[in-house]
């Protein structure tokens, strides 16, 4: 298995302990596997046997091996075996499927130890990230950028890990408060908390900026956990196979999946389990007001924001008006031609984005590749937080509530079952909540007090290069921690 960057197919394959810890391909694009890997009908039976009896780990142990043939077989089996376990997830199952209504179901992937679907990938990644880095003597330094969820999820997997420093930015004021009382309430040697007067997106491009100094990228040993790091969403893909086969009992069975998502990181995993042959019908994007993912799967324009045009919402996780994983997806549609991916992701997107309307390969996106898109306001997020607790029981988080009203809209229109996927628990997002319900939402013992905790945080201005400072004056210090 070797694995290509989206803006330069003819380049040097790589394999995938290379590509793990850098997170961005030398030239800017994103790293995809040359060929998806292959499940036929009878791997379908034994992985449907095998979640049954040994479980999720055991499951995921056999997709990563599709795709990494550079770490023994063995080594791969104990990494998801310690990534997934009982009761770090606080579901034995790992990711539980329930049904909320007729023909929608709920996947939970918020039943890891910061209660939100990054979790599933951070947990495993941290793993991998001690892993190699003891396999090669070597040290991290991890660079990355959150709007709400990605970065108590990294840090919570890297925290006390040897030879590994988080260096995580955030929007200054835009997560809700248990959001920053996470991240913020830790005190371990090894993190940095670093909130950047902009939105996400100011920070994700300060984190590509930073990338992009090949010399201080090398000499300062920086690595990604955001999803442009591939070994993220093959951790995704993992899921998109369990709960497939958690609702289906014949692989004649087709499911669609419903996702909410801003950087197209979560449904670009099932871009990828579609591509590998896993039988999924439709994957529904759903966005909040900030739709410029929706924006294109209607029209063909993809038309990213700026800071002062991305709307700050209930959901704020996806508050997000340039989609980073987006280039994976054009870049298949495409038939993966990385000089003009290079030129659309290198170029246009920074000029505000393009336009594949007059393209024949855009019909290919729902047509071929399944896609289809909606939109979620606050009010509709609310209102279905409502509806849910008040008819059947239910308290979805205004993410999950953004992905139910999307995959409502869309139920009527396609024949197989919906899984929305859940994004985080209620608790993160208590304002919300509050206002749709007239209650709190539950605290889980876990998070207990949380709130409490003094919090520690870096205040720096929206300057790649005065974060690079930071980080080459406190990567010694973390070290002697």
């Amino acid at each position: 298995m070797h694995y290509i960057s989206t803006r330069d197919a003819n380049s040097t394959p790589a394999k995938f302990s290379d590509i793990l810890l850098g997170g961005l391909a030398p030239d800017g694009g994103l790293y995809l596997p040359e060929e998806y890997p292959r499940i036929s009908s009878e791997t379908l039976d034994q992985w449907r046997s095998l979640l049954t009896e040994q479980g999720y780990a055991a499951l995921a142990a056999e997709v990563l091996k599709l795709f990494i043939d550079d770490i023994p077989a063995a080594d791969i089996e104990a990494i998801a075996a310690r990534a997934y376990t009982f009761p770090k997830f606080s579901s034995e199952e790992i990711v539980p499927v329930t049904p909320l209504e007729d023909g929608l179901y709920i996947g939970h992937l918020s039943e890891g130890p910061t209660a939100a679907f990054k979790d599933m990938a951070m947990q495993l990644l941290g793993e991998f990230f001690e892993y190699e880095l003891a396999r090669r003597g070597e040290t991290l330094n991890i660079l990355g950028a959150t709007s709400g969820d990605t970065g108590s999820a990294a840090e919570y997997a890297m925290r006390g890990r040897t030879g590994i420093t988080v260096f995580m930015l955030t929007p200054a004021g835009r997560m809700t408060p248990f959001q920053q009382a996470q991240m913020f309430g830790l005190d371990d040697p090894n993190i940095f908390n670093i909130a950047l007067d902009g939105v996400f997106d100011d920070c994700q491009d300060v984190v590509k900026a930073v990338s992009a100094d090949a010399d201080f990228k090398a000499d300062k040993r920086i690595g990604a956990v955001n999803s442009i790091n591939w070994a993220r969403l093959m951790a995704q893909v993992v899921y998109y196979i369990s709960s497939y086969l958690k609702i289906t009992d014949s692989n004649e069975q087709k499911v669609s999946f419903c996702v909410p998502t801003g950087n197209f990181g979560d449904i670009c995993a099932g871009h990828v389990a579609k591509q590998m042959g896993l039988p999924i019908d439709r994957l529904i994007v759903a966005t909040n007001e900030n739709d410029v993912l929706d924006e294109f799967f209607r029209t063909g324009d993809y038309r990213v924001r700026s800071s002062a045009d991305t709307f700050e919402t209930s959901s704020p996780s996806m508050d997000i008006s340039r989609a980073s994983n987006f280039e994976r997806f054009i870049f298949d549609l495409l038939g993966r031609d990385a000089n003009r991916v290079a030129d659309l992701f290198g170029t246009q997107v920074k000029q505000g984005g393009f336009s594949l309307v007059d393209d024949p390969a855009f019909a290919q996106a729902a047509s071929e590749y399944g896609f289809c898109s909606g939109r979620s306001t606050h009010a509709d997020r609310v209102e279905t937080i409502r509806d849910c607790y008040s008819r059947l029981g239910v308290v979805l988080d205004p993410h999950t509530a953004d992905g139910v009203k999307v995959a409502r809209e869309w139920a009527k229109e396609v024949d197989s079952p919906i899984v929305c996927l859940e994004t985080a628990l209620p608790v993160k997002f208590a304002d919300t909540i509050r206002e749709a319900t007239g209650k709190d939402p539950e605290v889980p013992e876990r998070f207990r007090g949380i709130m409490e905790a003094e919090r520690h945080v870096v205040d720096l201005p929206n300057d790649a290069e005065v974060v690079k400072r930071f980080i080459a004056e406190n990567i010694a210090g973390a070290a002697q921690s």
